[in-house]
């Protein structure tokens, strides 16, 4: 609509033109910020909502920036696949999580999931999916005959990291989807700490991958978002489970995140590489009990990351365990000066946080003994920093809690 001379002014205000669309094609991906769009006729509107022809009718069900981040993130995690890959977009890691759940389970479902997983994720199956009558059964991920032994008749999901957090589980992708497929259930893995720099589960087996993207894919710790990939009868019941729960990506957060995504693998090969840097050299310092790193040739996952991940990355977190309980660990956290004690990880500054009263809190003494996760256990998200400079500050912190002891 644009307004005529002889209308008022209020009408001709809201009815000014708009600028051309540019015949050239833009560098950057435009930003979509409108909620609402307009139609010619009510046949048209109807057909967009009724999915008889593609199109925009409200934000909340789809809006073009969100949507190319989606296709975007997609076309990587389907890199390999000759089957077409769809995505969906949402306001966080978790609302994906949440929402591809609700849209797999029902009252009487059952869950076989990894014992050592996200504490979100952890109360989510455990408090609001069980009291809406779906239950969790928590197994050793890496024991795939205690994860067959867990799958009943009515299991719907098997949940599992590709790599856990915090420990750096590596999950055998393949083994767990021949379980998953011989079940009828649905493999669904978290591949947040991973991204597709490093590994891309679809190509594995797996029948849906998800990602908290405000990690390594916004990489830059200024934009929240989530979002899932795989295949499309699966991917399209999650999107109409999203468009009623209404967790839909905002375009300013879609816009950043895509922009995310093309400077990834240049970031993550760099992660990768300090991160194996730093374990190695952090391991050796007599106040480390233990590091959890699967590019360590004594990591238990080590040989099967070396199988299913892009070669050389091993994922880009490091967790460090000192001698001592809760106390020496939130004294080595604090004790840093060139990692941050924040929340969150995959950006370019090196962040560092206690697990037991920060990313784990959730979680019981004996639940986190069970997850195999010490109470001193502090982990790294390895930025784009210096290795050399990581590395010092690690072992100077090291130092003043042994010397403090």
């Amino acid at each position: 609509m644009t307004g005529r001379p002889d209308q008022g002014e209020n009408t001709r205000a809201v009815g000014l033109p708009t600028g051309p669309a540019p015949a050239e094609r833009p560098l950057r991906m435009p930003v979509h910020r409108s909620t609402t769009y307009a139609f010619a006729t009510s046949r048209e509107y109807a057909d967009v909502l009724d999915g008889g022809r593609e199109g925009y009718s409200y934000a909340r069900i789809d809006n073009p920036t969100s949507e190319a981040f989606a296709r975007a993130l997609a076309a990587m995690e389907g890199r390999g696949l000759d089957s077409e890959v769809r995505g969906q977009a949402f306001t966080s890691g978790m609302a994906a999580i949440s929402t591809t759940l609700l849209a797999l389970t029902s009252v009487g479902a059952h869950v076989v999931a990894a014992r050592s997983i996200y504490g979100n994720t952890y109360s989510l199956l455990d408090g609001l999916l069980r009291r809406f009558g779906v239950s969790t059964d928590f197994v050793d991920i890496t024991d795939l005959d205690a994860v067959r032994a867990a799958v009943r008749p009515e299991t719907a999901v098997i949940f599992t990291e590709t790599l856990s957090n915090p420990t750096m589980t590596v999950s055998d992708i393949p083994g767990l989807a021949e379980i998953a497929a011989e079940a009828g259930a649905v493999l669904v893995v978290d591949s947040t700490f991973a991204s597709p720099a490093v590994c891309r589960p679809l190509e594995h087996g797996a029948d849906l991958v998800l990602h908290s993207a405000t990690k390594y894919i916004g990489g830059h710790s200024d934009a929240t978002g989530g979002a899932v990939a795989g295949r499309p009868a699966l991917v399209d019941a999650i999107r109409a489970a999203r468009i009623d729960l209404g967790p839909c990506l905002a375009p300013d957060e879609a816009f950043l995140l895509h922009r995310g995504l093309e400077t990834l693998p240049l970031r993550v090969a760099r992660q990768c590489a300090s991160a194996a840097e730093f374990a190695a050299a952090v391991a050796e310092h007599p106040a480390v009990a233990r590091v959890d790193y699967p590019g360590l040739p004594g990591h238990q996952g080590h040989k099967l990351a070396g199988q299913l991940f892009d070669p050389g990355r091993y994922g880009a977190v490091v967790t460090v365990t000192p001698h001592g309980g809760r106390a020496a660990g939130m004294a080595f956290a604090d004790g840093l000066r060139v990692a941050t004690v924040a929340a969150s990880l995959g950006g370019t500054h090196t962040l560092a946080g206690h697990v037991g009263s920060s990313t784990h809190r959730q979680m019981s003494d004996e639940a986190l003994e069970a997850a195999g996760i010490g109470p001193a256990a502090v982990r790294f998200s390895i930025g784009v920093e210096d290795p050399a400079d990581l590395i010092e500050d690690a072992l100077s912190a090291l130092d003043r809690c042994t010397s403090d002891g």
